[in-house]
């Protein structure tokens, strides 16, 4: 090939590359909102795995340590070019900007567990307390084997990237399977899930043109998180789409706001819609409500505290 042609090819594919990973970087950074402005919106993160969400800031936490300093710290850039023919790594600026902006939205839907309506069975597992000690002791052996000089830093943070695929790999388990378990997806964003599925393919896009670019495909195994990020990705959004669209089609929010109101003692209480299961109610269940001079039907009512995790029993009109 003409070295004119060849030098014209390239740049033409970094730019390509460029807007690939800007475009992926947008999907999977929109990806996180859906889910926090659902759980504003019913003020309640009934149907959420807790799980699903310590494992999140987890692998979030340790994706952004890993992206930050492959990006920002020479030491680690030129620990990777002895271990890989002198190329460079190939963690781009949006890498690190979806990492650290993951991080934050991830630890801002951990804080709504915090602030809204939750039943008492929703709380982390035991398992899961156990992989995030154990991934924490690891990571404090390893950080101090690369302080002493045992070790380098980017064995480190190898280590780190290790636990991402782990968490990336096990938090959706819990999440299917209370979908499975509740034979529904209420509760759980499927815009979350498109815009996820969108940035997995285009970040494994990205990968491969990059390394076609270099000529060096150990740029893939170079950076095993990713490409292990994007393919769980898409694996697991196959699996909820599924759920959504064709397992679980029931659509009724048994936990969307209602109103407030106060009680006689003049303490606020959010009232809370019950759409009923038509295969367990009757026309029974429904009273009808005055508003002005019209008229309307509306399902029973359910009052609950603010911050309680649990409803008191309403009464049948």
């Amino acid at each position: 090939m003409d070295p004119v042609d060849a030098t014209a090819q390239e740049g033409f594919g970094s730019l390509l590359s460029h807007v690939i990973g800007w475009v992926y970087f947008l999907a999977w950074s929109a990806s996180f909102y859906p889910q926090v402005v659902l759980n504003w919106r019913r003020k309640s993160v009934h149907g959420l795995s807790m799980d699903f969400i310590y494992l999140n800031v987890l692998g979030f936490l340790c994706y952004s340590v890993f992206n930050l300093s492959f990006f920002f710290s020479e030491e680690v850039q030129e620990e990777y070019r002895k271990r890989n023919n002198g190329q460079d790594n190939l963690v781009r600026a949006n890498d690190v900007f979806f990492a650290v902006h993951a991080l934050v939205l991830s630890s801002v839907t951990l804080l709504q567990t915090f602030i809204y309506e939750r039943n008492e069975h929703q709380t982390i597992s035991r398992p899961t307390k156990f992989l995030i000690s154990i991934s924490i002791i690891g990571a404090g052996i390893v950080l101090g084997s690369a302080i002493s000089g045992t070790s380098q830093w980017i064995d480190c943070l190898y280590y780190l990237s290790y636990i991402k695929l782990g968490v990336s790999f096990v938090k959706y388990c819990p999440q299917a399977y209370l979908n499975y378990l509740s034979q529904s997806t209420v509760g759980w964003s499927i815009h979350n899930i498109l815009l996820d599925f969108t940035g997995g393919i285009l970040s494994i896009a990205q990968l491969i043109l990059d390394a076609y670019i270099s000529g060096d495909w150990s740029g893939i195994s170079g950076d095993p998180v990713k490409l292990g990020l994007g393919s769980l990705s898409i694996l697991f959004d196959l699996v909820f789409m599924t759920q959504h669209y064709v397992l679980y089609r029931n659509r009724e929010d048994q936990y969307a706001p209602l109103s407030t109101a106060e009680n006689d003692n003049g303490e606020r209480k959010r009232r809370w819609l019950l759409l009923p299961n038509h295969k367990n109610h009757h026309h029974s269940d429904y009273m009808s409500t005055a508003h002005g001079d019209n008229q309307r039907c509306s399902p029973v009512v359910k009052d609950l505290e603010v911050g309680a995790s649990e409803a008191p029993s309403s009464s049948r009109h």
